[in-house]
């Protein structure tokens, strides 16, 4: 038989473990925010995604943004150094303009004035959330930050809507920089364009709510499938004993669930909704050099404001003062048609913050309507669904009241007072469904006018600026998947929402297929083209890793979007709708021999398979991803959202390789059961960790490549059966001392086995037995040793005299004592 090993019960000796002694005098940074480190345990689960508990609320939000920078610090830093206006001083002179978009809505000194008036419950929050980065900052100071080095609670209040770049971002820099690179002058009469992007790789999103009518078992669905840039949001969990109970993904830096669900309800989110920014022409004139704009009868005086705007050089740092100009109406940003042009929208960081936090917390319809009624989700529509069965569609929730006789699409007359804005409309009169009687609620980003089908909202009852995009491929696509199914489980809504169809070649390829048909006998292209179009009709309009006919197909509509998107912008329509009505027989020949001769040139044969040619590939935890042919990769086989995958995957950025790598599109996806206990299942694309030497940085990628999901684990019962590591924020880092001051055995452990001591919050990884922490000798009473809490796959080494842990990630196998 073994002989038994014995380990010490260990008692923090050190100040930085102590609690801390009650005075009147105030408590040191260091010791106060590891007072609230040891209120929070996170646990990480087998894929890495943290869970994190606390007793408050605000213990919750030190732990979920401790989490957050343990992952990607990199990122959460990035997200508030765009969102302050201050990537120039990272990033050098060409962000300067970037810097000024963000300066003109987002000022330090307002934000500081709101944040000291918020609620007291709102202000421990933010507290909190800048306790846990700084604490991160503190216990990892070889974590270099780009530029913040301290975190302030205010400046939560500058990111606290989640979405994807946000209202701010759709303002045109180059027209900004235009008008303010060498000084604003009254404008001459050019046109620029209005603030129309009509295509580009979607990055919008699917919600799906499913009934308990159309479900199985009676209970209701959600599916939550948002189109990001990959890596934008990661997954967590996050938990009180003052209910909160939060799990989904998290925009990086921000301390709410943005897309997501507790045991009751559930959200998802969707770009797209009503009008919510307009933009005004000022008639501008100038007098004893100041500029006034006419209102009315008026002639009022702009507002000047000089904005500072640092930046770094080679040399070190410098800075440039713009002076920008302000209407009534909001910031100047452009000029057109010899009129200045200023941009309103919604600009209420303080209840965008309440509103984004609290719905995570509504715990039915009721509550989560009035968290609705703060209506500054501005750039989202909502899908819903909870625990008694409801579903619901909010179409966009911040939405002006105007006068319906002016085009809102583009801009309108600054100086008539009726085109003022008339207050927000209510929610009960905004584009709404609750509970319609088809069972099912959809949107992919586009009208919802067909979101429950017959039982849709109808266009004519509500005005034309309550609902901006038209229909698109993929809301045609969702229709097919939900009307007419009874008996929908969580795995067959999964299917559902990968169903490999792409609607978008239905209109189109017969067109080329016509024009193919009258080219004569003798024209070269007929033969020349005969096994392609052969390839094409025999194809089923549906994407799969071996398919030739995809790939093609593919090609060829990429070339048509290349070549033609220009007109349709001009146009001011949807590109496919272009392509579809306004180009000759001609033009679709031509672009098909283009694929062709591009597939032959970058693969050697027009006949290659789509999963050849669309990879998924992670090679570095970058925010601007590089990719390699040369380098390993995985077939992925769903397509971009443009031609109707409900499964969105496609490149947003400049190719430089042949193959085709996604970054954006399915990037966080989780499909949600509601009842008793909560069954959801999820997958991210890659993995939770932003760091290449993380286990965690790829672990899902694979499984995201082949369209299949991880189980959710969101009981914490089923956290413990699946853990990786147990941890207060802080302890993972390394240095802690410790005192010798008693004996526990350790027998019948079984091998690779982790074991929780809850004395003086010790943690002791062992393997059939033997230690996996180094102690050295075991002394009475005086033996100090340094300890770092471990996982059955993490060894620890300690290097007594140099009084140091590191971590080797590499399965361990060490005698006791060694």
């Amino acid at each position: 038989m073994r002989a038994p090993v014995t380990l010490a019960c260990l008692v923090a000796m050190s100040a930085a473990v102590a609690a801390p002694v009650a005075s009147v005098a105030p408590v040191d940074e260091p010791a106060r925010l590891q007072a609230a480190a040891r209120r929070v345990t996170i646990l990480r689960d087998k894929w890495g995604i943290p869970h994190i508990y606390g007793k408050t609320d605000a213990d919750a939000v030190f732990g979920m943004v401790y989490a957050q920078a343990e992952d990607d610090f990199h990122r959460v830093e990035l997200n508030f150094i765009n969102a302050m206006g201050r990537l120039a001083e990272v990033e050098g002179e060409e962000a300067l303009y970037k810097d000024l978009r963000m300066k003109l809505f987002i000022n330090p000194q307002d934000l500081q004035r709101q944040y000291a008036v918020a609620p007291a419950w709102l202000k421990k929050l933010m507290n909190a959330w800048a306790d846990g980065l700084n604490y991160y900052r503190q216990t990892h100071p070889d974590v270099k930050p780009a530029l913040l080095t301290h975190f302030e609670p205010w400046m939560a209040l500058s990111f606290s809507e989640g979405s994807i770049g946000g209202d701010i971002e759709t303002i045109d820099i180059k027209q900004l920089q235009a008008l303010y690179a060498n000084g604003a002058t009254l404008p001459v009469l050019l046109s620029s364009n209005d603030r129309i992007d009509m295509d580009r790789e979607p990055g919008g999103s699917n919600g799906f709510a499913i009934a308990p009518s159309n479900t199985k078992n009676g209970r209701a669905l959600l599916m939550i499938n948002p189109h990001t840039s990959f890596y934008f949001r990661p997954e967590i969990q996050v938990h009180s004993e003052q209910g909160l109970n939060a799990y989904g993904a998290v925009t990086w830096g921000q301390f709410f669930v943005y897309q997501g669900f507790n045991d009751r309800v559930g959200w998802m989110h969707t770009s797209g909704g009503g009008d919510v920014i307009d933009e005004y022409l000022e008639t501008v004139n100038e007098k004893d050099g100041q500029f006034f704009y006419k209102y009315g009868d008026e002639q009022r005086p702009l507002k000047a404001v000089d904005i500072a705007l640092p930046y770094k050089t080679v040399s070190g740092m410098a800075s440039k003062t713009v002076r920008v100009y302000y209407s009534h109406h909001g910031p100047i940003v452009r000029a057109k048609d010899g009129k200045w042009v200023a941009v309103r929208l919604m600009n209420e960081p303080l209840k965008a913050l309440t509103q984004s936090f609290i719905r995570t917390k509504a715990r039915n319809y009721k509550a989560f309507y009035k968290s609705m009624e703060l209506r500054t989700n501005s750039s989202n529509n909502t899908v819903y669904a909870d625990a008694d069965g409801n579903i619901a569609y909010f179409h966009g929730n911040f939405i002006p009241r105007r006068d319906p006789r002016f085009d809102w699409k583009h801009p309108v007359d600054g100086s008539n007072p009726a085109t003022e804005w008339k207050g927000l409309h209510e929610v009960r009169e905004t584009i709404t469904l609750f509970n319609p009687k088809n069972g099912w609620i959809q949107n992919t980003n586009n009208w919802p006018y067909t979101a429950a089908g017959a039982y849709s909202p109808k266009a004519k009852d509500y005005p034309a600026y309550m609902s901006m995009n038209p229909e698109n491929p993929r809301g045609i696509h969702a229709v097919r998947v939900l009307e007419n199914k009874k008996d929908f489980t969580i795995d067959s809504l999964i299917a559902a929402s990968y169903d490999n169809q792409l609607p978008a070649f239905e209109p189109l390829l017969p067109q080329l297929f016509s024009a193919y048909d009258e080219l004569l006998a003798d024209d070269p292209r007929k033969a020349a083209l005969a096994p392609q179009i052969a390839a094409l009709r025999g194809w089923d309009m549906r994407y799969t890793l071996e398919s030739t006919a995809t790939s093609l197909a593919i090609y060829w509509a990429q070339d048509l979007w290349t070549t033609y998107q220009p007109a349709a912008k001009a146009k001011e329509v949807q590109v496919l709708d272009y392509i579809q009505a306004a180009i000759t027989p001609q033009q679709r020949i031509e672009a098909l021999e283009r694929a062709v001769a591009k597939l032959e040139k970058d693969f050697g044969n027009w006949q290659t398979p789509w999963g050849e040619i669309n990879r998924f590939q992670r090679l570095t935890g970058d925010v601007v991803q590089s990719f390699d042919d040369n380098k390993p990769s995985l077939p992925v086989a769903f397509a971009s959202a443009n031609w109707g995958s409900l499964a969105a995957y496609g490149m947003t950025s400049k190719q430089t390789t042949k193959r085709i790598y996604g970054e954006r599109g399915n990037s966080f996806v989780a499909a949600v059961e509601f009842g008793p206990r909560i069954k959801a299942r999820s997958i991210l694309a890659g993995g939770q960790s932003g760091n290449p030497a993380s286990p965690h940085f790829d672990d899902q990628a694979a499984m995201y490549a082949r369209g299949e999901f991880k189980d959710v684990l969101f009981y914490k019962a089923d956290v413990e059966k699946n853990l990786e590591r147990r941890y207060h924020p802080g302890e993972e880092s390394g240095l802690r001392e410790f005192s010798l001051l008693g004996v526990l055995d350790l027998r019948g452990l079984r091998p690779l086995q982790v074991l929780d001591l809850v004395i003086a919050d010790v943690a002791v990884a062992v393997a059939d037995g033997r230690q996996l922490v180094r102690i050295g000798q075991i002394g009475l009473g005086h033996q100090i040793v340094h300890k770092k809490l471990t996982g059955a796959r993490a060894a620890t080494q300690l290097d007594l005299q140099a009084f140091r842990v590191q971590r080797r990630f590499q399965h361990a196998d060490l005698g006791a004592g060694g």
